[in-house]
């Protein structure tokens, strides 16, 4: 187990496995096998199985082990049992795949000209390197629903804004870093605006709110070249 991942106490009720220390691609593939083989065999005082970049938070319930003195000892003898030994194997069988319609720059794209300067392209080539490549959920953050992407190409990384804006409208796609990702409601925020989609990535009302989750595998479609509006 400790070839896989290392684990540290958080608190009373969790453990946080910790896979590495970097946004890789590779790491937060491992934390999303991980997770899908938690899954299989989860007990319900596992309450919650909480995924990020890097590292994978388990919390219980205390109120199962009101007869034990150390109920993480428990989480630490269940997990000691799980089979991490072909977490590699342990892949896509029912991933989720997404394809998005993204309307890029003029008014749903406000800083593309300036990512576009930034790396040295054309806004066109901006954007065909934007939708041209495959991106992985790699946690959900920031607000209820919001998806940070993992697979950009790299010529596309460009810093936050200095000063945030106050209000970014739901369904932006904005540039962080090396990070790509999606704006879920309306509200502050300093990515790097490229363009807009209407899929509503965050409804309440649904069964799972959320429209992304960790591990799923999403597509930007340029909505000029397909016509029809960007969701």
């Amino acid at each position: 187990m400790s070839e896989v991942f290392a684990v540290e106490t958080l608190g009373e009720d969790a453990l946080l496995l910790r896979f590495g220390d970097a946004v890789d691609g590779a790491i937060n593939q491992r934390v999303h096998a991980c997770v899908a083989v938690l899954e299989g065999n989860r007990p319900a005082w596992l309450i919650d199985i909480v995924p990020a970049f890097a590292t994978l938070a388990l919390c219980i319930d205390l109120d199962a082990f009101t007869d034990a003195a150390e109920p993480l000892a428990e989480l630490r003898r269940w997990l000691a049992s799980q089979r991490f030994d072909k977490i590699e194997d342990e892949r896509a069988e029912g991933t989720r795949s997404h394809s998005i319609r993204v309307r890029y720059g003029g008014e749903f794209g406000p800083d593309l000209e300036a990512v576009a300067a930034h790396a040295g392209l054309s806004a066109e080539e901006v954007i065909h390197r934007h939708s041209a490549a495959e991106y992985r959920v790699g946690m959900l953050g920031f607000a209820p629903g919001f998806p940070y992407l993992i697979g950009m190409h790299a010529s596309l990384s460009m810093p936050r804004h200095a000063t945030p804006r106050t209000n970014v409208s739901a369904g932006s796609v904005g540039i962080a870093g090396a990070q790509t990702g999606i704006y879920p409601r309306s509200g502050p925020g300093g990515w790097q605006i490229i363009g807009g989609t209407e899929e509503a990535l965050f409804d309440a009302g649904r069964e799972s709110p959320a429209l992304l989750q960790p591990g799923d595998i999403v597509r930007f479609v340029d909505a000029a070249k397909v016509g029809g509006t960007a969701s």
